[in-house]
């Protein structure tokens, strides 16, 4: 059995290191290569779901590599198995260039999750945590010659890694106070371990699933591939992170802060990255903050004990996200930009695409009989037993997840525009300027190509998922998973008719109303060009609510601060980066002038010493055992004298030494 669950890590693991080592040589082979490896993981990882093997490595002397599948992580490995596959096939189609470095990173990065998804130990969950921080940065860095992706690649490290050390607070909190390193000793750790060891996952899992306050560096991911966005956001790192919160929900209810300060940043974060996501004319840009947003009823699940509404919401979401941003990608394949005012109409003219797409905004919107509309009011029904606050703020996010998904789906589904520049448009492209998000005035034109089978299908597929996958949050399924996953007195996830029927009319009208909006406000500003060339012409043209709203600084403040995510990375700059940087260049300077100069003056000093002592060794210690040996050799010249040889000599020698023997004798005292 544990061979089995080594199988689902080591397998994506080991082709991966492969065709990422080897490189190039290895282009034509990856794309199959990784899509039969991640096929074959999708079936390894069913069978350990059905199975629930487990298996342990020593790593260190309080703990190892400890694996298993639990309901919890058979829901992750399966769902983010089956991501990955998606991913990879519709990358095969996608991704032209360093294929074999690309899918070698992206298999790594799947193993990474699988751990992830298994450990039930610290060092294990440690170890894969570091592996998916360190490929998100190569795949979000993957076009590597220009010169933002890499610094978005560095900023999404570099955040997420700040977050990490949170890990590194709970490895030393459960070494001080809890009996071992398993996720399950963290609750009886004694205090205050215990606190720390749930701050230090809280951290963690915010930092990776981009929560407030950090949720700015989700934007400068979306700098990567679409397909990198795509697995980022649904079933690994991002996701991995909620997912952490939902495993640990014991240990934050063992505390007296943790739980509620989890359930607050989940609906503050539903709610204010709902209304960034609103305010977003960037497509990938929109779809980021939205899984900010809908990850957030994940965090707020985790923090109100309901381990199974977060799941469903979690897999629900997964399906959604990957089906946008892989549409996503296509159209920017198409296309080459992905603002949205350069994408009108772009479903009607692509319909394979704009259906699978229509169906995953739809469920973005919370529209009935959709996933994300169930899997939402099935955490909404557990926070309203835990908190009213919590669920109005909830219903809240919910209302703005129906506005941005409309507002998407009025642009893609609307009308084709019958020019391609406006003065509004220019206006836009000279605020935007532009770059590889695409220029908003290269409005798209009739296109001859299309999206090849490779990218339709999982675009298909996925859409069938984001459509049924609602049913895990409605009876009976739903009493199921509350049975396998939620602990004794845990709120139930599962929302009433009557909360099922209002959320829906709700998310209707919403949509209806922001739909309706956005045909009107698109009409007169994009569909024709004002007949005169004089700018109150224009004026007149472009009256009503967009010219209003462009009137009032205030309102246009708010949407320059919402567009920019709430300032969060000029903040964190201004904040950390600086006072960091300027605190490192203090001591830098320290270093070279006084730390270097003490070194040297210490080096200046040894040699000086070592210099004396080697003339004292010279002039003293040498010129003593010179005259020592000068003695000697003169002792030997005097003893070689009596040594001639002569005969007669020796003879003469033994008389006299005979008489001085005599004469003693004779001398001496009588007895």
């Amino acid at each position: 059995m544990s061979s089995l669950l080594w199988a689902v890590v080591l397998l994506p693991a080991a082709t991966g290191a492969v065709l990422a080592l080897v490189g190039h040589r290895l282009d034509k082979a990856a794309a199959p290569a990784a899509v039969v490896t991640a096929a074959a993981g999708l079936v390894l990882a069913v069978t350990a779901a059905v199975l629930h093997p487990s298996a342990g490595a020593p790593l260190v002397v309080a703990g190892g590599l400890d694996l298993a599948v639990d309901p919890l992580g058979a829901l992750m490995l399966v769902t983010s198995a089956s991501a990955v596959l998606l991913v990879v096939i519709f990358a095969a189609g996608d991704i032209h260039e360093h294929r074999a470095r690309f899918f070698g990173l992206l298999l790594i990065f799947s193993a990474a999750a699988a751990t992830t998804a298994t450990a039930t130990a610290l060092p294990g969950l440690l170890l894969a945590w570091e592996l998916m921080g360190a490929c998100s940065l190569a795949l979000i860095g993957y076009p590597w010659r220009q010169a933002r992706t890499v610094g978005s690649g560095t900023t999404a490290f570099l955040v997420t890694r700040t977050g990490d050390l949170g890990l590194y607070l709970a490895v030393a909190a459960a070494v001080a106070g809890a009996p071992g390193l398993a996720l399950a000793d963290l609750p009886v750790a004694h205090e205050p371990w215990r606190s720390v060891a749930a701050a230090g996952v809280l951290a963690a899992a915010i930092g990776k699933s981009a929560q407030l306050p950090v949720s700015f560096w989700l934007s400068r991911a979306m700098d990567g591939p679409s397909p990198v966005s795509a697995l980022l956001h649904s079933a690994t790192m991002v996701a991995l992170g909620t997912f952490l919160l939902l495993r640990t929900t014991d240990l934050l209810a063992a505390t007296s802060w943790a739980s509620a300060t989890a359930a607050w940043v989940g609906v503050v974060t539903a709610v204010v990255l709902g209304a960034v996501a609103l305010a977003q004319r960037d497509l990938k840009q929109l779809l980021a903050a939205s899984t900010a947003s809908q990850l957030g009823y994940v965090v707020l699940a985790a923090g109100i004990g309901s381990v199974s509404g977060g799941a469903v919401q979690l897999v629900a979401h997964a399906a959604t996200k990957a089906l946008l941003f892989l549409a996503a990608g296509a159209w920017l394949s198409l296309l080459g930009t992905r603002q949205l005012s350069a994408l009108r109409g772009a479903g009607r003219r692509w319909p394979v695409i704009g259906v699978c797409a229509a169906v995953g905004l739809a469920s973005l919107a919370g529209l009935p009989p959709l996933s994300l509309w169930a899997a939402k009011d099935g955490v909404l029904a557990a926070a309203r037993e835990v908190s009213p606050a919590l669920y109005l703020a909830g219903l809240l996010g919910a209302a703005l997840a129906a506005a941005y998904a409309a507002k998407a789906l009025a642009v893609l589904l609307g009308p084709e525009p019958q020019i391609t520049t406006s003065p509004r448009i220019r206006e836009e492209e000279d605020r935007t300027g532009p770059g590889d998000h695409g220029s908003a005035t290269a409005h798209w034109t009739p296109h001859a190509g299309g999206v090849g089978g490779l990218q339709r299908v999982p675009l298909v597929v996925l859409a069938a998922a984001a459509a049924v996958l609602g049913a895990l949050a409605l009876p009976p399924v739903a009493q199921r998973l509350r049975g396998a996953l939620d602990r004794a007195g845990a709120p139930p996830a599962t929302p009433s008719v009557g909360e099922l029927v209002l959320s829906g009319v709700v998310a209707l009208v919403v949509v209806a109303v922001v739909i309706a909006a956005q045909l009107r406000r698109s009409s007169p500003t994009t569909s024709s060009v004002p007949s005169s060339s004089s700018s109150s012409s224009y004026s007149s043209a472009a009256a009503g609510p967009t010219a209003e709203w462009r009137q009032s600084g205030l309102r246009t403040r708010l949407q320059d601060w919402l567009q920019g995510w709430l300032g969060l990375e000029a903040a964190a700059h201004a904040l950390v980066v600086r006072p960091v940087v300027g605190l490192a260049t203090v001591l830098a300077r320290w270093d070279d002038r006084g730390l270097d100069r003490g070194v040297s003056a210490v080096a200046a000093a040894a040699t000086s010493t070592a210099r004396g002592a080697a003339r004292f060794d010279d002039r003293r210690v040498d010129g003593a055992v010179r005259s020592v040996a000068a003695a000697a050799r003169a002792a030997g010249r005097l003893a070689r004298r009596s040594q001639s040889g002569q005969l007669h000599r020796y003879y003469a020698a033994a008389a006299v030494v005979l008489l001085l023997a005599a004469v003693l004798l004779a001398l001496a005292p009588s007895a």
